[in-house]
């Protein structure tokens, strides 16, 4: 038997047809391997977490202020806490930054009354303060927050959160403490509970 009698039958209407028309019937590029595809994700991840940060330009100082704002529990045994909800959805004490020709104090009263929206409380003592760290595009942010103690007067006053916020609401002290995702505050409202206790402000 001849040679092309032995190959198959599509390959020798191929043969068959005129150059031109064998130019059309090209076999397309072979696709990638699984080996290729695999080292290909591996690159994109690889170059994902390995990616060159911008190098810090500048360290920002940011003072802040805020207070733990509590009151008495309708049964009176117990202290309830007012949290806020942030726009990442995480529970936190009402702060802000200190404004030029202000106190912290003065700052914690008023963020208290821009964020929840009471206005009948009293600024009681000052706590301690905390330090976060965190990156901003390329600077490095250094913010200091002075935490006071602050009581709630008017168990029947209207909480008025902003806008940016997810959530605003009263929770038992130990419904609080497993909702604050910030260790710091989380120590000094133990600080905060002692002093309660204690009528030590």
């Amino acid at each position: 038997m001849s040679q092309i009698n032995q190959m198959s039958q599509p390959t020798r209407r191929m043969l068959s047809l005129e150059p031109t028309a064998r130019r059309a019937l090209k076999i397309p590029e072979a696709l990638p391997t699984e080996q290729q595809v695999k080292e290909s994700k591996l690159k994109k991840i690889t170059s994902a977490v390995f990616r060159k940060k911008t190098a810090i330009q500048e360290i920002v100082r940011e003072p802040t202020s805020g207070g733990i704002v509590f009151r008495l529990a309708a049964d009176r045994k117990d202290i309830e806490v007012l949290l806020i909800q942030d726009s990442k959805g995480r529970w936190t004490i009402p702060k802000g930054h200190i404004e030029p020709g202000e106190t912290a104090k003065m700052t914690a009263r008023r963020e208290i009354e821009e964020e929840t929206g009471l206005r009948n409380f009293d600024v009681l003592t000052w706590l301690g303060k905390i330090h976060f760290k965190y990156r901003r595009a390329d600077k490095l942010v250094l913010m200091t927050t002075q935490i006071y103690l602050v009581q709630a007067l008017d168990a029947r006053e209207t909480l008025a959160g902003e806008k940016w916020m997810k959530g605003i609401q009263w929770f038992s002290f130990a419904e609080a403490l497993d909702l604050i995702e910030y260790e710091d505050i989380e120590k000094l409202m133990l600080i905060a509970k002692k002093k309660i206790r204690a009528g030590d402000f």
